[in-house]
This record gives structure tokens, C-alpha cells and sequence, in this order.
């Protein structure tokens, strides 16, 4: 009902202006501070101020009085607070918040017809998904969630680079050695088989005697250029190393979980001759040059040229990607792509480069991320090899369990089984890291801490989640059947309830700005106010032993909370548990 109450409001008071002969180009409408009973605010009188000759109170107070609310259905009234033009919420407005709060589907928006392709984590299939990358397909993840719910049609892509230097030295070296030659695997999963002898082929090559290592390098190089010459044997090849390794990335990846509706390799481009079609197209620019041995774009903007072709004639890794973002443009409405911070100047030559061919760029946005880091000391890794992203979530599920284990005492204990306990463990744990990260702005650096990630009190997953799991035990506690339908709004009057009532309706808006921004970390940050919003709801408003009616009611209210409270925690990739 927010949006619904947010465009009536623009709508009166567009109206209210025109009659007043002004322009109604910039409503400022926003939401007003919490101790203001509005539900929107407008603050177009300070703009206005100047051009009437009056001071911003009475400019406000003249607004107001030409909005006329006899027609409109979830505006019940409008004030005004110094500069402020207040729109205040109408009986209509909350009881079809609840009525609609109470459908499963609660939060999401209608279908856009219109397709998003959201690519994201693409990381080198060259062994185990690492912490520091993690913020990728949680963040990717987390946007492509939100844009569904937003009412897109959205696919999720992975795109493989399949072509590059590293792999060429990862299928040379996978061909070379002997696995007797090879550590111990650090899991039983393929990538952490594989990556043996991607490690092994690289200490080779920084190693070994210059004869040995130059005929590698001929190895490694006949690699490159089969896959320039559209081999078919050397494609193979490569895929054998490829899909392998990525298959224990996607398992890793499905825990978070991340998955893809497609994983598209960067050969595509190669063989079905985009690569070369464009690099024709490439040379024909006026900012074309062939300089130190290489075709390059002399972007005016950029003090780095972009390199798209080397002397061997072989192409490079941007040169495919161009490509493949116009085969995006084909066949998607709208691209998004997910990116650390150190690809930006990468993604801002690349968006050049489409333009000068003549794509329309509005349709691709870039998400940057910053880096996750663990304080020191914070989990154990073995010698050597950093920490996996498997590590991590291991020990979330550990210390998840172990907390959990701690709360519970010998009543609800006997109320769970191993498996419930289990299922919970995993529900927080790895709720807990992925709500850690998307929940902060995706530029900013953070460093992850357990205390924080787990603490079930702060404005946590846990916090958030033990909401949903109250809601599910009191509803369980009541008769089938006792939700009404239609609940009367008018057992619903205490500041608590209109609270909470307020707090459910904003949660399309929510998802729809979150949409639109691609910025995730709203929702969560909405899910922190739901959850404190029912917590006063809940200390100061009985449900269960409440009298018929308003029992009945809060109910209502109580599932409204549920719904929404797990629509958005869903939103961001995180599971409700139902008891905790």
C-alpha cells in the first residue's frame, strides 16, 4: 500500500501546485522522521520559497490547503510541521496493508515484461571459490533475488573464461604431471583435486630450468593459439580441466547458496566468429591505432589505451568479453554485471568501447564490490592456502550449532531432534555470513567478525530470523482457521500495532527501490526495522491471550509479519527458520 499511498500523494499534490501556478517538476517527497505521524512527507516548499516570495512554513501551509482529500483513499488527512507537507494514512490504507500482507507472495511486484541478465562471481576456474571473492555471488546473488521480486524476468549467468593464460597453463600442466607427483587434496571435491596441478604447473614454470621452462611455454602458447584456430582438440582439452573444476565450484557456491541459469564461456565467442566480426569493426574506428606491436582503441578518456588484439593475431580477454556483452544486448533487455573495485577501469573502457560500436549502453549497470577480509586469527586455514570459501562456511555451521545448542534449554530441547538442530545450524550459520555481507553497501570494504555475524541480540541474521521463528510458534499455538480473512482493523489501534502495520506496508516499496538502485543491502536493512518493530509489538500487545476479536486480529498482523519478514530475508538469499 505504500506505493499505492505514495502515488496518490504525488498525484494530489501535483494537482495542488498546478492550481497554485507552480511547477510540480521536483515534489521532494520523502519519508518524514520517525516521530512524525506521516506516512510521506513533502518538502517542495523550501524549493518554492524563493519563487513565491514567502518563507517555507507558509508556502507549506498554502499547499496544503489546496490538496483536497475528499477523492483520495489511503491519504486521510494532510498537515503540515514547519516546511513539511504531511500526508497521513488513511483506515483503508492499513487495512489493506494487512489483507495484503496476509498472501504468501507478499512483497512481490508485478511482471515488468522485461528481461535482466545478471552476471556475476565469474571467477577463473583455477581451483576452490576464496573468502576474499565471496562478497561476488553473495552480493550477485542478492541482486538478481531482488530484481525478481521486483516483477523481472531474470536469468543468472557465470561467465568462464575458458581462453585465458591460466587455463592454457592449468590443461598443460593437468596433461604433464602425475598425480604421485601431487599433495594430498585438501577435501574430496574436484577443484581441490585440480588446483594440484595448476599450483604445480605455475612453480614449475617460476622454477624449473630456463630449456624445460621454455618448451612449457610453447606448450602453454600451442594452447592459446589451437583455441584462436577454432581446434576442436584443443577445446576439449580445455573443457576437460573446465568443467571439471567448475563443478566443485557450483557445489561450494549452491551452500550459499548461488546458483546460475547458464555458465557461458568466453570460447563461444570464439567459435562462432563474434570475436572476430568484432574485431573487424574495431579496426574501422577513428580511434584505431596499431602501436607497440598490438591493435589498441586510443579512448580519449582514458589515459590507458585498450589493447583488443595482439601480433600473434590473438584476441585478449576484453576483446571477447565486447562480444559477449552484444550478444547480452540481443538477447536481454537490461545487463547487470558484478564486479570488484579493481575491474572498474576495465568496465568503464569496455562500456566506451560498446558505445563507439554503436550498442546502447543504457542498458548495462555495474555493481562494484570491495573486499571481504577475516580479522586475524579469526578461523583456522591450513599452511599455505588461505582460506577457501568452504572453510568458512564450515565453521558457521560450527559455531552456529554450538550456539544454538547453548540457548536451548531441557523444555525446547525436547522439542527438536539432531536433524532440527542440525537444520538450524545450517539455516543460521550460513544465514549469518551471507547476511553479514549483503548487508553492508557493496563499496565499502568490511572485514567480517563471528561475535557480530552470530550475535542473536544485535542486528544480525540470527536477530532477524528468530522474528520469523516467534511468528511460525505463534501461529502454531493457534486453532486452524482463527487468521480471519478480512481482519477488522479496528482491534488493531494501539500505537504498537500501527507501528508494525506501517513498518509491513513499506516492504514493496522497498524491493522496488532496491530494484531499481541495485542495492540489496536496503532490504536487509528494512528487515532490522521490521524485526525491532515486532519486538515492541510483541512485548507490549498479548496475542494469544488477548479477547476474541482482537485476538483474532493480531493474528492477522502476526502472519502479515511472518510473511514479509521472510518474502525480504528471502530477497537476499537468506532461510527462515520456523523454530530456533
Amino acid at each position: 500500500m505504500f506505493l499505492a499511498l505514495r502515488a496518490e500523494a504525488e498525484d494530489a499534490l501535483a494537482a495542488a501546485l498546478t492550481d497554485l501556478d507552480l511547477p510540480t517538476d521536483d515534489l521532494g517527497i520523502e519519508e518524514p522522521p520517525e516521530d512524525v505521524d506521516a506516512v510521506l512527507a513533502s518538502s517542495a516548499a523550501f524549493r518554492l520559497a524563493g519563487e513565491v516570495g514567502a518563507p517555507p512554513p507558509k508556502v507549506a501551509a498554502d499547499v496544503a490547503d489546496a490538496i483536497d482529500t475528499e477523492g483520495l483513499t489511503y491519504v486521510s488527512e494532510v498537515t503540515t510541521q514547519g516546511p513539511y507537507v504531511n500526508f497521513l494514512p488513511s483506515e483503508a490504507y492499513f487495512a489493506e496493508t494487512l489483507e495484503a500482507a496476509t498472501d504468501d507472495d507478499y512483497g512481490r511486484l508485478p511482471d515488468r515484461e522485461t528481461s535482466v541478465v545478471v552476471e556475476h562471481t565469474s571467477a577463473n576456474p583455477t581451483g576452490p571459490v576464496h573468502v576474499g571473492r565471496a562478497r561476488n555471488p553473495i552480493i550477485g546473488d542478492a541482486v538478481a533475488r531482488v530484481l525478481d521480486y521486483a516483477g523481472y524476468d531474470v536469468d543468472r549467468h557465470y561467465y568462464v573464461n575458458d581462453a585465458g593464460r591460466q587455463i592454457a597453463v592449468f590443461t598443460w600442466a593437468y596433461e604433464t604431471f602425475d598425480e604421485s607427483d601431487l599433495p594430498e587434496p585438501e577435501r574430496d571435491s574436484p577443484e581441490y583435486e585440480m588446483v594440484r596441478y595448476y599450483r604445480k604447473g605455475n612453480t614449475f614454470l617460476e622454477e624449473a630450468d630456463a630449456d624445460k621452462v621454455e618448451e612449457a611455454e610453447a606448450e602453454v602458447q600451442a594452447i592459446l593459439q589451437g583455441l584462436e584456430d577454432g581446434d576442436e582438440a584443443t577445446y576439449d582439452r580445455v573443457a576437460e580441466v573446465v568443467d571439471t573444476v567448475l563443478g566443485g565450484m557450483q557445489a561450494t557456491l549452491e551452500r550459499l547458496p548461488a546458483v546460475f541459469d547458464e555458465f557461458v564461456k568466453e570460447t563461444r565467442f570464439m567459435r562462432d566468429g563474434s570475436t572476430d566480426d568484432l574485431v573487424d569493426r574495431l579496426k574501422e574506428l577513428d580511434c584505431a591505432v596499431y602501436e607497440e606491436d598490438a591493435w589498441q582503441l586510443d579512448l580519449p578518456d582514458f589515459e590507458k589505451n585498450l589493447v583488443f588484439l595482439r601480433s600473434d593475431d590473438t584476441s585478449l580477454y576484453t576483446t571477447r568479453d565486447l562480444a559477449h556483452h552484444e550478444w547480452k544486448f540481443d538477447n536481454y533487455d537490461r545487463a547487470v554485471t558484478v564486479l570488484g573495485e579493481d575491474h572498474k577501469l576495465q568496465a568503464d573502457q569496455l562500456d566506451a568501447a560498446l558505445d563507439l560500436l554503436g550498442n546502447d549502453t543504457d542498458q548495462l549497470r555495474q555493481v562494484f564490490y570491495s573486499w571481504v577480509n577475516l580479522p586475524e586469527g579469526g578461523m583456522s586455514t591450513r599452511e599455505g592456502t588461505g582460506i577457501d570459501l568452504d572453510d568458512l562456511l564450515d565453521e558457521a555451521i560450527d559455531r552456529a550449532r554450538a550456539e544454538v545448542e547453548s540457548r536451548l534449554d531441557d523444555r525446547s530441547r525436547g522439542d527438536l531432534t539432531e536433524d532440527d538442530i542440525e537444520r538450524i545450524a545450517h539455516q543460521v550459520g550460513i544465514g549469518a555470513v551471507r547476511y553479514d555481507i549483503v548487508s553492508k553497501q557493496p563499496t565499502k570494504g568490511i572485514t567480517f567478525e563471528w561475535d557480530r555475524a552470530l550475535d542473536f541480540e544485535a542486528q544480525s541474521a540470527p536477530y532477524v530470523q528468530y522474528i520469523h521463528a516467534r511468528c511460525c510458534g505463534i501461529l502454531d499455538e493457534a486453532d486452524d482457521g482463527e487468521i480471519p480473512s478480512a481482519p477488522d482493523i479496528a482491534h488493531l489501534s494501539e500505537p504498537e500495532e500501527r507501528d508494525l502495520l506501517r513498518v509491513i506496508a513499506r516492504f514493496p516499496a522497498v524491493i522496488d527501490e532496491a530494484a531499481d538502485d541495485l542495492q540489496p543491502h536496503t532490504v536487509a536493512t528494512y528487515t532490522r526495522d521490521l524485526a525491532e518493530t515486532f519486538n515492541a509489538f510483541y512485548r507490549e500487545c498479548p496475542v494469544l491471550s488477548a479477547d476474541a476479536e482482537t485476538r483474532a486480529a493480531r493474528l492477522a498482523l502476526v502472519a502479515g509479519t511472518r510473511h514479509a519478514v521472510a518474502n525480504a530475508l528471502d530477497a537476499i538469499g537468506v532461510e527462515a527458520p520456523d523454530s530456533m
